[in-house]
């Protein structure tokens, strides 16, 4: 198993990652809003705007500060080193 940084020192199991999507259609808004009421979205913004939303095999979502661009190459790089090992 191997972790994947999503922003601020917050780090995500990489195996665990079923997609990284863009916050702003209307689907992964009521996907967050109903995460949040249900107390199963884990804020990793540190207070900064939601620009990218992973979703885990377990119905969790992760919300992060950093794009999905930017969070599907982090996941790769972590997949990538566990290639090598």
């Amino acid at each position: 198993m191997h972790l994947a940084h999503v922003g601020f020192n917050s780090y995500i199991p990489t195996n665990k990652v079923v997609a990284a999507v863009d916050p702003d259609s209307a689907p992964i808004k009521r996907l967050v809003r109903e995460a949040r009421d249900e107390g199963s979205a884990i804020d990793a913004t540190y207070g900064r705007p939601t620009r990218g939303v992973l979703i885990t095999g377990s119905g969790h979502l992760v919300l992060s500060a950093l794009q999905p661009q930017a969070l599907t190459g982090r996941l790769r790089e972590a997949d990538q080193e566990t290639d090598e090992e």
